[in-house]
Formats: structure tokens, sequence, C-alpha cells
């Protein structure tokens, strides 16, 4: 019986030892998980959940990765790695106005930009020539630094656009200042024969055969007190060193046709220009042309003048 009792006593001691052990165990894990005070996500003994192992990371705010990608695992719009968004080079420069005349270039247009230039005081001389020289590069060149723009003596779009706004359109005159104006069309009378063609509007003499145009040179005729007489005449006497003794000027290579009227080289015209006026006779400015026209022309060829 007392062995019994013994062994009763011994088998509770033992179970008595085990249970607290078991306690003691279980309190120790338990200090160790404490992390923070209770609440906001701690487990019912006081300490936080871990996160879990194979957990994905938290999204950032705005629905991004910490590696910036969406959480679909594609980049967002506008980022390097985003197909579809070309990235922005270098600025270029400001395109430069084009150029429309420079040295060298010949014909009407230059012959309106000297014009315009003239009627501005920056184009010198007799008039326009219709040659795109030195004196025109000078020229544009000075007006381009008066207004502020480069001055390369090229005309630009620019420069062109502001020469514009500040002239008019040349006229016929003004455009032919220098001379080699065109002929006009000729007057029906000219078309057939030997014909010194004599045209006022154009301000040209054509030597024409059989309808055919062979030369034109720049004339200028008398003021309105002594007007060159129009209608058709021929010539009655020809003067190769003439000197006018009424006038007491020379004549030479003069052609007569009409009383004291004569086609004639004048010196003065050459110097001079549109400035002057003749007494009635038909001057031409250009020497070597006159010579060659006074050595084709005979006596009883015919004149006509005309508008």
């Amino acid at each position: 019986m007392r062995r019994t009792s013994g062994m009763r006593r011994g088998s509770v001691r033992r179970r008595s030892l085990a249970a607290v052990a078991v306690v003691a165990v279980t309190a120790g894990c338990t200090a160790q998980a404490v992390d923070g005070a209770a609440g906001d996500g701690q487990d019912g003994l006081g300490g936080k959940r871990p996160p879990p192992l194979t957990s994905a990371p938290s999204p950032s705010p705005g629905g991004k990765s910490p590696d910036g990608k969406s959480p679909d695992g594609k980049s967002p719009a506008g980022s390097e790695a985003s197909p579809g968004v070309p990235s922005k080079g270098p600025s270029k420069a400001p395109a430069q106005p084009k150029v429309l005349l420079t040295k060298g270039d010949r014909g009407e247009r230059v012959r309106d930009l000297q014009a315009r230039l003239r009627q501005i005081a920056w184009f010198g001389g007799p008039g326009p020539t219709g040659s795109y020289g030195g004196s025109t590069v000078t020229a544009v060149k000075g007006f381009q630094a008066k207004r502020g723009l480069t001055a390369t003596g090229e005309t630009d779009e620019v420069t062109w656009q502001r020469l514009l706004d500040m002239t008019r359109k040349p006229g016929f005159f003004e455009l032919y200042a220098a001379g080699d104006q065109p002929a006009a069309k000729p007057d029906p009378r000219c078309l057939q024969g030997r014909v010194l063609c004599i045209s006022k509007k154009s301000r040209t003499l054509t030597w024409m055969v059989d309808g055919r145009a062979m030369s034109t040179v720049d004339v200028r005729f008398g003021s309105q007190y002594t007007p060159t007489r129009e209608g058709e005449f021929s010539v009655y006497w020809k003067s190769r060193h003439h000197h006018s003794t009424l006038y007491d000027t020379p004549m030479p290579y003069a052609m007569f046709f009409s009383g004291g009227q004569a086609v004639h080289y004048s010196s003065d015209f050459a110097a001079r220009g549109y400035s002057g006026t003749s007494h009635g006779c038909v001057n031409v400015r250009n020497e070597k042309k006159i010579a060659a026209l006074f050595a084709q022309v005979r006596t009883g060829d015919k004149v006509v003048i005309y508008w």
C-alpha cells in the first residue's frame, strides 16, 4: 500500500513539473516576440505579425512598385522604357532667310531692286543697270545696317520685304533711267523697208530692216517748248561732224529728217541723262552705237516718230 501511494505521489509530482515546464517555455517565446504596444496589427499576445516570406513588396503610392513599374509589371507612361515616346533631341538653330539676289545676278529683278534703293537715296549713279555689282552690294549693305539687319550685301527675303514696305513700285522711266530700256512695239509703218523707228513712249530708237529689229538705242526728245515732231519723215541729209550754228553746240553723227531736227549724238545726254532735254532733235547717248547706226543709214531711209 505504501509503495503504491509513493508511486502515485511521484507520478503527480512529475506531471506538475512537466506542466510548469510547458508554461515556462511558452512564456519565453512570447516575450521575445513583443515588438511594441498592443494593437494596430499585433497578435493576441501583444506582438506584431511578421510578414510572410512569400509576399510581394507593398506597392508605392500611386500604384507603382519600388522598381518604378506598375502592378501589372509594365513601365509607366513617359518613362525611358515606354515604347512609342520619342526622346527630345537638341534644339535646331533658326533657319536663315532665303537669299533672293546676290552679286553677279542680272535682270529685271535687279533693276527693280536698284530703282527702289534709288527712291530712298541708297543707290546712286545715273540709275538702275540691271547688274548686281559692287555698287549694289554697297547699297544693300548700307540699307541693312541702317535697319539692324545682318549686313551681308545680299538681298534676302527679310531685306526685300523691308524694302518693299518703304518704297513704291518703280515706274518705267525709273527702271531705265540709266538706259537699256526695251523697245516698244513697232508702229505698223516701221514694218516695211529701212526705218528709224522712234518711240516716245519707250524712249527708244530701233533700226529696222524689212520688219526685223537690227539694233536699239536710248533716246531723249525736246521739251514742251521745243517738241520733237511726230509723224513719218525721211533722212534728207547726213553730217558726220555737224555743229549747230543756232545753238553753238556740236551735233556729231547728225541725220536730219525734218527742218533743223535730226537724230544725233549728245554728250549732254550722256552726262546728264533724262534730267535734260533737246531743242527738238532726237538725242542718242551711246556714241559707239550711233556711230554704227550712222554708217548703216542711207539718205532717203524712212523715219517714223510715234507714241
